[in-house]
């Protein structure tokens, strides 16, 4: 199967001809979501075809018992999962008495999908012969609402071409679905009740374990040629489903509509006993407004997100269709409206990895969200972090730390640790300083200190003990180091003195000092109260000062560079342009023990200390430190091709800079990875505006500046986006040659553009 079939578009993701074996790819390159719920884009009739069912609720998830021949002391009980919802979107479709299913038509053609991603709608088209020779075009349309969270909307229409046809609509909710991930096949819902007046249905269901309260609900209407049609439905109701059906004469090259409205309320928002009610109200007003009104808002509120988030391409379609199909995702799966949320690695389109929070976040999403939303937004994921604190203080004392040491956890949903490989879970705490360095990056771009004042510095002092503790004392080497860990790379397990984790650790406990100091000097009501909940003493920093100031990072005097971890230079030193073609890639056609004794590298790991801290090091020290590892690095990780990408650009290598936005940007349109069908990759997709942003709009935050030094890959005439700074929209344009900045509002500002300081005055085009 070509992995490509994608048509090139600058506004919309097209797929033309039905391909069986492209199903659940589209599936997942056309989900829709709204930041409270998300779907994949599974046909609305029946399919009896391979396809991967999956509806999804924010917040909503289940503790599934972990899944292990043995247990450690420590181990996290459960993975936690994002829940299979009950899907709402079901229109089964009869014709002439035969069921309507792509697998089994006679004839499909004109089939057309369309997620168009500017207005945010799902649209499906195609002509089918069934195979009792009726002929029917089918058109549909549906959108999840960003205005009304907790619905969505679907028009279904029908036309016979080759003769008078009765038609029937089920249109359905069904309870009766499982994760496709579940470990031991549990059952995830517990159906309360089942129950319908007139066209609405609604089933009321509870989560196991968790216990979340769900109302599905639906509410249907007809028309024939646009004419309303009043059907009482005949009621099919059953534990865990509930179907209605409208039958109906249509003549040919008639047109026969159902208009469905469906969704989810729960108790994370509403009281548990008014569920149902609460979903009358909203399907009332929904209905009043109608399908076209509810659409017309849809519109306008995805032009109020593109008009701050776009980032246009002119020369170059596909760079300009990817980077786009990103920052759609990116809106479908956070909003930033409620601050009980994250950002899931696969968002609402796919369930691998659970769903759960992991250190994207921090590492990759945070600057996207701060410079296209506002200082809020991005505040409301750092007081995730804050509000887990307790747990993950509680998720160091399974390991064995004391005193208030924090360690976050690799994988969660509620601050607990659920991740289940012991390498990752107790290993890969490099984690922690992603969560550091993420409070320092929000104080840096937005120069809004109350955070750290009202509660970062609580998670600073937590995770500094975590690393005082975590380090230990070589005599032989007469440092500190850090032994039994895995990187960023995950393809080294249980290494010594990896440099990225050693260097973030440093950071961290010197960070967390820096702003005690700050915060007792500038804020003094704050440092006692602080200090007074932490109990801590002079003699404890003093001890992280020791660990901070002597600790060890392993290096190779022979290349000058900084070795990813002490037996690096044990393992035979083959480039991946040695690597045959046919062995890629590694992770699908390797053992793990083959993979553990390679030098190939998953995602940027030295290189990723490089680019959080760039400003620490020189630029040779950069292009020694590049030119040793990518050479060994397979870019099988989503979160790799735009570190690498914006590094390149740094170094002014524009065709590499250029090769690594491409396969971030179109990681998954393309298919890179043979996986797209389990979901998107929704974390590394910020990754892809960085690379854009930073990388060849080159910008910075230089002496409390924004600053700026852009580059043009050769394929491009032009690029341009916005960021919000400090509450001042400045609008970058890069051209061959010159580039254009403009600024919004009523104040002046004071950037660096290549090294030069340019003020910028409002409403005022600037050409540098």
């Amino acid at each position: 199967m070509n992995n490509k079939y994608i048509q090139p578009n600058p506004w919309s993701i097209i797929e033309q001809g039905f391909d069986a074996s492209r199903v659940k790819s589209s599936e997942s390159l056309m989900s829709l979501g709204n930041g409270a719920m998300g779907q994949r884009a599974n046909f609305e009739e029946t399919y009896t075809g391979d396809t991967f069912q999956g509806s999804y609720i924010a917040g909503v998830y289940y503790p599934d018992k972990t899944r292990v021949g043995w247990w450690k002391n420590g181990y996290p009980e459960y993975f936690a999962k994002v829940l299979n919802a009950p899907n709402w979107i079901g229109i089964n479709v009869e014709v002439n008495g035969e069921q309507l299913d792509l697998a089994n038509c006679k004839a499909i053609k004109n089939f057309r999908r369309e997620l168009n991603m500017k207005e945010g709608w799902l649209s499906r088209s195609f002509d089918a012969t069934l195979d009792n020779d009726t002929t029917v075009k089918v058109e549909t349309k549906r959108f999840l609402s960003l205005e009304i969270d907790e619905v969505g909307a679907i028009e279904y229409n029908v036309t016979p071409t080759n003769g008078d046809a009765t038609i029937v609509f089920h249109p359905y909710l069904d309870n009766g679905i499982t994760n496709e991930d579940s470990n031991w096949d549990d059952k995830f819902w517990d159906i309360l009740s089942v129950e319908y007046v007139d066209n609405q249905a609604f089933i009321v269901s509870r989560t196991m374990k968790t216990d979340f309260y769900v109302c599905t609900y639906m509410q249907t209407e007809l028309s024939l040629n646009s004419e309303t049609v009043n059907l009482q439905p005949e009621v099919d109701a059953f534990k865990d489903k509930i179907s209605f059906s409208y039958a109906q004469n249509v003549a040919k090259n008639q047109t026969y509509t159902i208009t469905k409205y469906g969704g989810y309320n729960s108790d994370r928002n509403h009281h548990r006993n008014n569920l149902i009610n609460i979903a009358k109200k909203t399907l009332s007003h929904v209905s009043n407004l109608g399908f076209q009104a509810l659409l017309n808002q849809q519109k306008l509120a995805w032009a109020d997100i593109w008009n701050m988030s776009d980032i246009t391409i002119n020369g170059d379609v596909e760079a300009q269709q990817g980077i786009r199909f990103n920052i759609f995702q990116l809106n479908q799966t956070y909003l930033g409206k409620d601050a009980r949320l994250n950002i899931g690695p696969k968002g609402f389109t796919g369930e691998k990895y659970g769903g759960s929070t992991y250190w994207d976040t921090e590492a990759y999403c945070l600057p996207f969200y701060m410079a296209t939303k506002n200082q809020e937004v991005a505040k409301s994921l750092l007081e995730y972090r804050y509000n887990h604190l307790d747990k993950a203080i509680k998720n160091a004392e399974k390991l064995g730390f004391t005193n208030g040491a924090a360690l976050y956890p690799m994988v969660t949903m509620n601050g607990e640790e659920c991740h289940n490989e012991w390498e990752i879970t107790f290993e890969e705490i490099h984690r922690n300083g992603a969560i550091a360095f993420a409070i320092f990056n929000y104080h840096r771009f937005t120069n809004d200190y109350s955070y750290t004042v009202e509660k970062g510095l609580e998670v600073l002092i937590g995770i500094a003990r975590f690393w005082h503790q975590r380090s230990n004392f070589s005599a032989d080497k007469n440092q500190y180091v850090i032994l039994g860990v895995t990187g960023p790379n995950e393809y080294e397990n249980n290494v010594n003195n990896n440099w990225y984790t050693n260097y973030i650790a440093k950071w961290c406990i010197d960070y967390a000092i820096e702003n005690i100091d700050k915060v007792r000097a500038d804020y003094a009501s704050d440092y006692d109260r602080i200090m007074t909940k932490v109990d801590l003493s002079t003699d404890e920093i003093k001890k992280w000062k020791a660990v901070s100031g002597n600790m060890y990072f392993p290096f190779d005097e022979k290349r000058n560079v900084y070795l990813q971890q002490d037996g690096f230079l044990d393992k035979e030193l083959i480039t991946v342009s040695d690597l045959p073609k046919s062995q890629r890639p590694i992770n699908q056609k390797w053992s793990w023990d083959k993979i553990l004794r390679s030098p190939y590298i998953k995602q940027a790991d030295t290189l990723q200390g490089f680019y959080f801290f760039e400003d620490q090091f020189t630029l040779d020290e950069l292009e020694r430190h590049f030119d040793f590892y990518e050479p060994f690095t397979v870019h099988e990780s989503s979160l790799s091709p735009c570190v690498h990408s914006i590094q390149a650009a740094k170094l002014n290598r524009m065709d590499q800079a250029y090769e690594f936005y491409l396969r971030t940007s179109r990681l998954d349109l393309d298919d890179y990875n043979h996986e797209v069908e389990e979901g998107l990759h929704i974390t590394s997709m910020a990754g892809t505006w960085m690379s854009i942003v930073e990388g060849f709009g080159g910008m910075r935050v230089v002496d409390n500046k924004l600053s700026f030094e852009p580059k043009i890959p050769k394929q491009w005439e032009s690029f341009s986006f916005k960021v919000n700074f400090r509450n001042q929209i400045l609008r970058v344009n890069a051209c061959i040659g010159h580039t254009h900045f403009e600024l919004e509002g009523d104040d002046d500002l004071e950037i660096i553009v290549n090294g030069e300081l340019v003020k910028i005055t409002p409403n005022n085009l600037v050409t540098v």
